[in-house]
Formats: C-alpha cells, structure tokens, sequence
C-alpha cells in the first residue's frame, strides 16, 4: 500500500522542477497556471531565480506546492495517478499540495491560499520576535517539558513533531533561545536555532489563521479523492468542512509529523513516495517506519524510475 507525501518549508531550491517542465507538458501546465493565478511569473524565479527571494515565505508556499503539482502532473502521464495511494499527506504547507493532489482544493486556488497564507504567517509577529528552534535527540514528551520550562509567561510550544529524535520548537525569541539551554541540560544532542522568518505552528500565529479562515470561506473545498492524513489530527479525513477547519487549526496548531506517518504505517501503508522538491520527508519516514520503502519524485529520472 502506497502514500503520496508531499514537503514543507526548507525544501526549495533554485531549479527545482526544471526539468519536470521541460520533459513534460502536463508539469509545464502546472507552473503557467500558477503563474497566472499569482499574476507573476513564479516560475522564473523558482527555476532561475536568487535563493533569498525563493526563500521568503510568501514565494516558498507556492512555489513548493507547484514543483509537488508538476510532479504529481508528471506522474499522471505515464500512467501513476493519486487514487494509486491509500492516503495522502503533507508536511505543513505540503498539506495544501496533498488537498490538491486530491482534487479537494484547484490549483490556481491553492496557489493564491498559499500567497495568502506566507503573507499572514510572515506579517503575524513582527520580524525578529518569534523564532524556532530544532532539538535533536528528544522525543515530544521531552521537549514539551523543555518548552514548558523554557516559557516563563512567553509562548514556547512543540510546533513540529518531526520523528522520534527530532522535534521542533516554536515561540518568543527570548523563550526559545532559553530552551536551547535547557534542552541540552535535558540530554539533546544538539538544539539549534533554525533560520526562518517567523515563529511558525504556535499560538503567535493567531493573526495568520484568523486570515485563512476567511479565506477558506470563500475557497470551494470538494472531498478528496483519497484520505488527507491531517498535519493537526495524524488521522484520515475526507470530510471537506473538517478539512476547511482543520486547516485553520493548523496555522497555530503542532505538525504531528511522526504520528501521522505511524498512523499510516499501522493501516499497511508500506511505500512512501514523496512528491516534489528534497528528500527531508523520506528521511524523517524512515526513522518512523522502520523497513518502509522511500522513493522521492522530483525529476523526469524519478518519474521514470516510478513508472518501472
């Protein structure tokens, strides 16, 4: 049994999704159509662009969702299509790419969500005074106890439950930096700063899912063609109201990453394709799920490899 999981933020680079383009009509499509919906040509940037721009979260989300869409595209012309999966999943923003993957949410309005979406979580806290950081080597529990301590009236929360040695925190500049001491009296091999622009997945963002919410209200959301695996529920849903719901609760809400991929593998989920830009998901999987098949889909040769 299969599963289409598609990446977050971090994963961009410079390029990605050339090539898909280039060899496939059908992944071209993709690009121009987000183009058109943003009213911009995200494309040049995301295929020849400056690495600091790709980078803002505003051009990011799209642009990371398009590269999951063109290979998604690429995939269904060789014959390879979304209900080959029992489940579909997404990493944060890769959420959106995994509801339109689905066919739950059309592409040109994923892609203006998702500019939405980068614009209210990067204006929610001013520049500066949010930050995030990784602990590796503890689990949730862990590192609920290290945010906790760490909050002295601040907010400092556990944003993403990445795998059972990885979790990421997420809150108040000063909360977080006194976490990183603290995780590492607590046994953490290593508690790192992370370089992003905002405090993403903690209750900072209150101001961001305000904004989703009402851009959800006017967004047609249809039911998946097969299970979302929701980042906030690590369970399948596929009712479009819980979804519209679920994806506001997600801005401020924990990714519960390595629940949502145990959740899959307990329903026999053995193969684990990730679909866009990067391998970090197929990494994280492989910690989860022990013997589970990775396999990541990023270019025309993956495409290939995929079609057997």
């Amino acid at each position: 049994m299969r599963a289409y999981v598609f990446p977050g933020q971090g994963s961009q680079t410079i390029g990605m999704g050339r090539a898909l383009a280039e060899a496939y009509p059908a992944a071209r499509a993709v690009f121009d159509e987000v183009d058109a919906a943003l009213g911009e040509k995200l494309s040049t940037l995301i295929f020849e662009g400056e690495i600091e721009t790709l980078t803002l979260t505003r051009n990011a989300q799209p642009a990371l969702m398009a590269t999951s869409i063109a290979a998604m595209a690429a995939l269904k012309s060789e014959g390879i299509g979304v209900t080959d999966a029992a489940y579909v999943a997404g990493h944060s923003l890769g959420e959106y790419s995994a509801l339109c993957a689905a066919g739950a949410l059309r592409l040109d309005d994923t892609a203006r969500l998702l500019r939405l979406r980068g614009e209210a979580m990067q204006d929610a806290v001013p520049v500066g005074e949010g930050a995030m950081a990784a602990l590796l080597g503890l689990d949730l529990a862990a590192a609920r106890e290290v945010a906790a301590a760490a909050a002295q009236g601040e907010t400092c929360q556990a944003a993403n439950d990445n795998d059972p040695s990885q979790v990421v925190i997420s809150g108040s500049r000063a909360a977080v930096e006194r976490a990183l001491d603290i995780a590492k009296e607590k046994g953490a091999k290593r508690a790192i700063l992370l370089p992003v622009s905002a405090p993403f997945h903690c209750a900072l963002m209150a101001p961001a899912a305000r904004a989703m919410a009402e851009a959800l209200e006017g967004v047609d959301i249809r039911e998946p063609a097969v299970p979302l695996v929701a980042n906030v529920r690590a369970d399948a849903v596929s009712d479009p109201a819980l979804i519209r719901t679920l994806l506001v609760e997600q801005v401020t809400g924990a990714v519960r990453w390595r629940e949502s991929v145990e959740f899959m593998a307990a329903q026999g989920v053995t193969a684990f394709w990730e679909v866009g830009a990067g391998k970090a998901l197929s990494g994280m999987i492989r910690r989860i799920a022990k013997g589970a098949e990775t396999r990541a889909i990023g270019t025309p040769e993956d495409v290939a490899a995929a079609k057997g």
